[in-house]
């Protein structure tokens, strides 16, 4: 099983790297047709292995825990806090001192009022002069379906042993679901603008609550931003704008720090069609692309993406939003995400400029400290990609315009998960430096 996924993981790595070569890389050979059998032959007579269809997404098994927060609607100012209760013990943190559930309002990606919920943990002992730090955590793929929420789940034991460090250390976290997790509409997978707008309104909303509205202030102004995986790009989308978005509301934004963060994903997104890839990649990669295609979809409705699907791309497109990552990625077992195409994807006029604007990761104009973090076995965001992106922006400390201001950089001998908390050696003292 070990040897099978390093395997895979070794295949998506070097599939990953030949990807950013081209742009970075020609359009594939489009394929002649495509049929229920497992493989076709395209124009240059090599063979696409098809894999099998879609399975059918199996009902999660899994209790949620939605704290008794009620339904809301949007209303005033994004950063607007309009619920807030006593989160569940069985999703809480066991740092914590107290904790909730919240719901606020923020945008969603058509830039339309929206609510987002999410989580609020405090640490214990005595709170300085000033109030709690705050960290902002922004959390990695859980998938499309309402029931995904971080907040109404528990964690997974290393997000859990992660985020106590930081409360241990005196940090209170603030953590946001994301717009159309367990809130109405859309979640849009890897926008990190929107998700970066997201994030900066839960940290004003946490700021309101009556938990935190005290004589003498709970939460302090000075913040930071943490992520991995999928958090890991919205952290960095929210390190690039925080100074802009906070600034009107007063708070104090500190650094980032991202762990596993995607990044280049359009270079990959934009290969996609009828013969490519070759082959099926791995499920929950193919999971991860489905989600990128269904978000860019759903985020550019003037845009002809029904020109390069199939039926069947359409079907896949709706599944993956019934329910949450393994689910999904069970599914997906096997299938080749070419079935969903009938023309590469960069054949539909305006599409390349839309996947770009909406995936691009910014490497300059970080104004304040990032850090950095990425596993030597990640296969989840292959390690050629957090070389490129890492060395791109350590770089940029010290050429080109705009530059950034601090980037440090560490590499664990650790798969994509774990470099969460095998990082924590290195981002605990990076995280004091920046907020004493």
């Amino acid at each position: 099983m070990e040897q099978n996924k390093r395997v895979a993981g070794s295949a998506l790595a070097a599939l990953s790297a030949l990807t950013l070569g081209v742009g970075m890389m020609a359009t594939p050979p489009v394929a002649q047709a495509q049929s229920s059998s497992s493989s076709i032959v395209d124009e240059a007579g090599s063979s696409v292995n098809l894999g099998s269809e879609m399975g059918e997404v199996p009902e999660r098994d899994a209790p949620v825990y939605r704290s008794g927060l009620p339904d809301v609607e949007p209303q005033g100012e994004p950063g607007t806090v309009l619920a807030e209760v006593p989160l569940d013990v069985n999703v809480g943190l066991s740092s914590a001192s107290e904790q909730y559930r919240i719901a606020y309002t923020t945008v969603d990606q058509h830039g339309k009022p929206a609510v987002s919920t999410g989580a609020v943990y405090l640490p214990e002992g005595e709170k300085p002069e000033g109030g709690w730090p705050v960290l902002a955590w922004a959390h990695g793929t859980v998938g499309q379906s309402d029931e995904c929420a971080p907040s109404i789940n528990p964690l997974w034991p290393v997000e859990e042993e992660y985020l106590n460090t930081f409360l241990d250390e005196g940090y209170a976290i603030v953590a946001t679901d994301y717009v159309g997790l367990d809130s109405p509409g859309f979640h849009s997978y890897l926008n990190g603008k929107v998700a970066a707008e997201n994030v900066v309104d839960s940290v004003a909303a946490a700021h309101q609550m009556d938990a935190t509205t005290d004589t003498e202030p709970v939460l302090a102004d000075e913040w930071a931003v943490i992520g991995q995986s999928q958090g890991g790009g919205v952290a960095l989308h929210v390190a690039h704008r925080a100074t802009e978005l906070s600034e009107d509301l007063e708070f104090d934004y500190r650094g980032g720090m991202a762990t596993g963060a995607p990044a280049y994903v359009e270079n990959l997104l934009l290969t996609f069609g009828p013969s490519f890839p070759p082959m099926p990649l791995p499920e929950i990669m193919g999971t991860y692309m489905l989600y990128v295609l269904a978000s860019v979809y759903e985020a550019n409705p003037d845009i002809d993406f029904d020109s390069a699907l199939t039926d069947e791309g359409r079907r896949m497109i709706a599944a993956s939003e019934q329910s949450c990552l393994f689910e999904v990625g069970e599914a997906m077992e096997g299938v080749n995400l070419a079935r969903a195409f009938k023309k590469p994807l960069r054949e539909v006029p305006e599409a390349d400029a839309a996947i770009r604007e909406f995936l691009a990761t910014p490497v300059s104009g970080y104004d304040k400290p990032v850090f950095l973090g990425h596993g030597l076995f990640d296969s989840d965001v292959p390690t050629p990609i957090g070389v490129i992106l890492n060395s791109s922006m350590w770089l940029r400390q010290f050429i080109g315009s705009p530059r950034n201001n601090r980037v440090v950089v560490r590499w664990y001998p650790a798969d994509h998960v774990d470099t969460m908390n095998e990082s924590t050696a290195d981002s605990v003292p990076f995280l004091d430096g920046i907020m004493n």
